[in-house]
C-alpha cells in the first residue's frame, strides 16, 4: 500500500516537474524565435522555422526509438564500460519519461513555435508580394504542417527499425554532458 502511495506521489511530482520544464523551455524557445525573427529577412526566417521543425522531428524520433529499443544490448555494452551504453540503459529504464519529454515537451513546443513563427513569415510574404494575408497564412501553415508530419512519419519508421542505433548515438551525445557513474 505504501509503495502505491509513493508511486502516485512520484508520478504527481514528475507531472509538476515536466509542466514547469515545458513552460521554461517553451518560454525560452519562443523568446529566441521572436528575437531572431524580429530582425531577420525572409530567408533567415524560413531557416529558423525549418530548424524548429527539424528539432521537433529529431526529438520525436528519439522518443519513439527509446520506446521501441531493446535494453539488453546496452547492458552488454555497459559491462564493457562504454559510457554511452550506461546512459542508454538509464534512458531505457525511464523510457516513458524520456519519451514523454522528447515527444510531448520538445516535439510539441517546436511544433507550436514553428507555427507561430510561420505567422511572421506569412505577414512578410503578404507585404512583400502584395498578396492576401489569409492566403499566405494558409500556404505557410499547410507547408509547416506537411513538412512536420512528413518528417515525423519518415523518422518514426526509422526509429522503430533502428531504435538501438539511434539511442546509442543519442546517448553518445548525452554522455558528453553526463558526469554520473
Amino acid at each position: 500500500m505504501k509503495t502505491n502511495k509513493k508511486n502516485k506521489k512520484e508520478d504527481s511530482l514528475w507531472v509538476l516537474k515536466i509542466t514547469i520544464l515545458a513552460f521554461i523551455i517553451s518560454f525560452s524557445f519562443s523568446f529566441l524565435s521572436e528575437n531572431a525573427l524580429s530582425d531577420a529577412n525572409l530567408f533567415l526566417s524560413c531557416v529558423i522555422v525549418l530548424s524548429f521543425i527539424f528539432i521537433g522531428i529529431l526529438f520525436d524520433m528519439v522518443g519513439m526509438a527509446i520506446a521501441a529499443s531493446d535494453e539488453a544490448p546496452f547492458h552488454s555494452m555497459s559491462a564493457r564500460r562504454i559510457k554511452a551504453a550506461k546512459v542508454a540503459v538509464k534512458l531505457k529504464k525511464n523510457a516513458s519519461k524520456v519519451s514523454s519529454f522528447c515527444n510531448d515537451v520538445i516535439g510539441d513546443i517546436c511544433g507550436i513555435v514553428s507555427g507561430s513563427a510561420g505567422v511572421v513569415i506569412a505577414a512578410s510574404l503578404s507585404s512583400k508580394f502584395d498578396v492576401s494575408l489569409l492566403l499566405c497564412s494558409l500556404i505557410v501553415t499547410a507547408t509547416i504542417a506537411a513538412i512536420t508530419i512528413g518528417g515525423k512519419a519518415f523518422c518514426k519508421d526509422l526509429a522503430i527499425r533502428k531504435s538501438n542505433e539511434i539511442i546509442l548515438k543519442f546517448s553518445k551525445v548525452l554522455s558528453i554532458f553526463y558526469f554520473g557513474k
